[in-house]
């Protein structure tokens, strides 16, 4: 019963995956598996982001429209790969690092740099090693009051 759930989800993501370059998440955005990476999120994250990146206000931050903006700012880039569900994911670096550039570019893309440099499976290595835990919430805070200033027109 849950080798059939999984097989179905597999399908899903191979279905759903011809149409993730319709929205701009190719081998050149930095994932090199969009269907793999689609699975994953599937499978690892949309349990507790929801499947539209919502999230939910009481125990999840939404990632749609925002996660690229950490990218804005000093030390945004490495809490996106070090928030807990991040670095603790059962994936491989190379996976967790599709699956990271996919989330930007698939759930917002207009805020991700014209510059951006996709992650890589020996970045996503380094900052696993040093994952956020109780502190997360605390990093993330001041990470959007900077995010907030600087669509204010203030300075990071």
């Amino acid at each position: 019963m849950i080798l059939r759930g999984i097989l179905a989800l597999a399908a899903l993501a191979g279905v759903a995956g011809a149409g993730l370059a319709a929205q701009g998440v190719t081998r050149e955005t930095g994932v090199s598996n969009p269907a793999l990476a689609r699975q994953n999120w599937i499978l690892k994250c949309q349990g507790c982001h929801r499947p539209d990146a919502t999230g939910s206000a009481e125990t999840t931050p939404a990632m749609a429209g925002v996660v690229a903006k950490f990218l804005q700012v000093p030390g945004g880039r490495e809490y996106l790969g070090r928030v807990p569900g991040v670095a603790t994911a059962p994936i491989s670096d190379t996976e967790l690092a599709d699956l990271l550039n996919w989330t930007l570019y698939r759930f917002d893309n207009a805020h991700v740099p014209a510059d951006f440099k996709p992650y890589t499976a020996s970045e996503i290595g380094k900052l696993r090693k040093a994952p956020l835990r109780t502190e997360a919430p605390a990093v993330r805070a001041e990470l959007v009051e900077k995010i907030n200033a600087l669509a204010e027109g203030g300075d990071t």
